[in-house]
């Protein structure tokens, strides 16, 4: 599995399609590269790079300013020490939010149908899709940035809705991660909206035009310190293993922990095994979007936790509304028995 010749060294250089890596010798690039990919990935990188060569043609305003400004606009960043060192994203991190541009604002995806239309293998099904909103998979190695990833893709949600009149997007978002590590760490970034602030996420106040700095306002809630206080500009922040819809789900022997199905549910106590409400966050809102860390922990439809997310859906669409996008950050997109998720994008 040796990389192309032509390969770059840096983390930050734009990657032709054509000499990426994959899971094979370097022989078997011409006639096995496609399927040995995630089966819509190889067609994507492709139309993305149309895309981004292109200026990003057919992107909302808010979304080509937005990528113009991450993306196309040095940055430069204070070090500790006081001195200005210059930040780019990384292009696995800036290949992930143009795909999603492109699949929303481009392409306009509504279910499993559009992103059908790129599949290279020929193999994959409808029923290979369990949910029924739009849900973009991105594949990112552990310690390359998936918070970074997902605070992009929250702002442009934010922004997007706010700027573009007929936007389908999210001011409100459900962040949920696998477990307590995980979550202190996003808690960090994300406390006092640090990392929108720390890295050049938002633009300048002017920048086309917009006081982008100034509209953006967000409150962040934690596990269970949730208290709507108005209908957008939220941010829930939990663990996993506290979410639940409102109305218990029957646990399962599928379960991720099958000791509620065997031995019955445990008692509730105030702190540390207190739950999310999701059905209590849905009645007070009309718009959300879910990103997920380490989101092959949410794959399986018989799980709680997919049931959750299927649940705040569905009570949306009882409202007129819908769940706005599901964005997965994972490492290890495969089900349990290694098949790649198809809805994996980038």
């Amino acid at each position: 599995m040796a990389l192309h010749k032509d390969f770059p060294q840096s983390p930050h250089a734009i990657l032709d399609p054509g000499i990426r890596w994959f899971p094979a010798d370097e022989a078997l690039r011409e006639t096995s590269m496609e399927k040995l990919m995630p089966p819509l990935v190889s067609q994507l990188r492709k139309k993305v790079k149309e895309f981004r060569d292109g200026g990003y043609v057919g992107a909302a305003d808010t979304s080509k300013s937005l990528l113009n400004w991450w993306f196309n606009t040095p940055h430069l960043l204070p070090k500790a020490d006081g001195t200005m060192v210059e930040f780019a994203y990384y292009f696995a991190q800036r290949e992930a939010l143009e795909t999603i541009i492109y699949l929303y604002d481009v392409v306009g995806v509504q279910d499993k149908h559009d992103m059908m239309r790129f599949d290279a293998s020929g193999l994959v099904s409808g029923g290979m899709f369990d949910e029924t909103w739009r849900r973009f998979v991105v594949k990112m190695a552990t310690g390359t940035g998936k918070t970074k990833v997902m605070s992009l893709a929250l702002a442009w949600s934010f922004y997007h809705k706010l700027y573009e009149p007929d936007s389908q997007l999210a001011r409100n978002f459900l962040v949920i991660t696998p477990n307590i590590i995980v979550l202190d760490r996003i808690y960090r970034d994300f406390q006092g909206l640090r990392i929108f602030f720390d890295d050049p996420v938002l633009p300048d106040n002017g920048f086309d035009g917009r006081n982008w700095q100034d509209d953006f306002q967000l409150t962040l809630h934690l596990q269970d310190e949730v208290h709507i206080t108005r209908p957008t500009g939220n941010i829930f922040l939990t663990n996993i293993h506290r979410v639940y819809s409102g109305e218990d789900i029957p646990p399962s022997p599928d379960d991720g922990n099958a000791m509620d199905y065997f031995l019955g549910k445990r008692p509730t106590g105030a702190t540390t095994d207190s739950k999310v409400d999701l059905g209590m966050i849905v009645r007070n809102i009309d718009e959300l979007m879910v990103l997920n860390d380490e989101a092959h922990h949410i794959h399986d439809p018989r799980m709680a936790w997919f049931k959750s997310i299927e649940d705040i859906h569905n009570r949306l669409k009882q409202k007129g509304a819908a769940l706005s996008m599901q964005v997965d950050t994972t490492a290890t997109p495969k089900h349990n028995n290694g098949a790649i998720f198809v809805q994996t994008v980038s």
